[in-house]
């Protein structure tokens, strides 16, 4: 496998995804950067592949394909589940406080019934979930990446062989 095309491929990568990233907390963007951010995995196995020394294979594509694209997934998911950690930090704390203030004493009940106790929600607990959850989609993202990219490594280095 050529490192090197791994490497460039996948910080190259990793910049376009943490910008997708930051583009996405604009309102009514989210939608299309999610859909951007699938064809930058497949583009960022593409780029592996190209910059592959010949002769390349589909083999050889997809394993850097799919290699580079989880670098830049992993990092772009890291700097991703950071901003979102400041972000529930400064805005989400007191807008789960409001929504708890805003339940009806029946909501509330129920909740403390099922053995959740709802201030542990507007706490720490708040933060932790968010990256205990944003954590587990990264990993589950990293498969996703690493599969586009494969397919885009594998079809430029199987139609592009020198």
């Amino acid at each position: 496998m050529d490192m090197q095309a791994v490497l460039k491929a996948g910080g190259i990568g990793a910049v376009v995804l943490i910008v997708l990233t930051l583009l996405g907390y604009i309102p009514c963007v989210g939608c299309i950067t999610f859909i951007l951010s699938l064809v930058v995995y497949v583009g960022i196995g593409v780029l592996a592949a190209y910059w592959m020394a010949p002769p390349r294979t589909a083999g050889k594509g997809a394993g850097a394909g799919a290699v580079a694209t989880a670098l830049a997934a992993l990092i772009a998911g890291f700097v991703g589940l950071v901003i979102n950690g400041i972000y529930f930090m400064v805005t989400g704390s007191s807008q789960f406080a409001q929504t708890l203030a805003d339940l009806p004493p029946e909501q509330l009940a129920a909740l403390s019934d099922l053995g959740v106790d709802p201030t542990m929600l507007a706490g720490g607990m708040g933060i932790a979930g968010v990256l205990g959850i944003g954590a587990i989609c990264c990993g589950l993202w990293l498969f996703i990446a690493a599969g586009l990219g494969a397919v885009g490594g594998a079809i430029w280095g199987s139609g592009h062989p020198n």
